[in-house]
């Protein structure tokens, strides 16, 4: 079954826990790294489901192939908005218009749109400024998670991935009302 909501999501520290990154040289490409706790399953529990699943996030395409393909989590991804690729970093607007444009989505489809991910200054401000939902993953110890002006309030806020599902279920109820 296709869902409506689609799935916009970073990957440091939102799927992979940055800190245990394995690198050849400090801020090269990453070798391998750990899952966090319930990300993987999620986000495969997710896929099985029907949803539509973006990557957004900042970093070396090398590095997120890598993790991605290590945790088998590569297919899941039907889009794939790489800072390196695109050549911005977020809050920029153009790595959320990027996996749009890989989705073949329009601006009336970002209501239907989530950002999930672990920084207020790149992934809340980011998706609040975009136009599109945005939910703080705080699980993070890497990052503060106390927001300081409207730019930084997420719509949403999750303290395990594991509570994701719930919340595309809501945001699903939501937009048939």
């Amino acid at each position: 079954m296709k869902h409506r909501v689609i799935l916009f999501t970073d990957i440091g520290d939102t799927i992979i826990d940055e800190g245990t990154e394995i690198r050849a040289v400090p801020g090269g490409i990453v070798s391998r790294a750990d899952c966090l706790p319930g990300a993987r399953e999620t986000m495969l529990a997710l896929y099985e489901q029907g949803y539509t699943i973006a990557m957004v996030a900042d970093g070396l395409v090398q590095s997120f192939h890598n993790t991605m393909t290590q945790h088998g989590l590569d297919h899941i991804f039907a889009a794939k908005a790489i800072s390196e690729a695109v050549g911005v970093e977020k809050p920029d607007a153009r790595m959320f218009q990027s996996a749009m444009g890989q989705l073949g989505l329009t601006e009336a489809d970002k209501p239907r749109i989530l950002m999930i991910g672990n920084n207020l200054a790149k992934d809340i401000v980011g998706a609040n400024a975009f136009g599109i939902r945005s939910a703080l993953l705080r699980l993070s110890p890497r990052y503060r998670h106390e927001w300081q002006s409207d730019a930084e309030t997420p719509d949403y806020v999750l303290d395990r991935p594991e509570e994701l599902p719930a919340l595309l279920r809501q945001i699903e109820r939501e937009l048939e009302a």
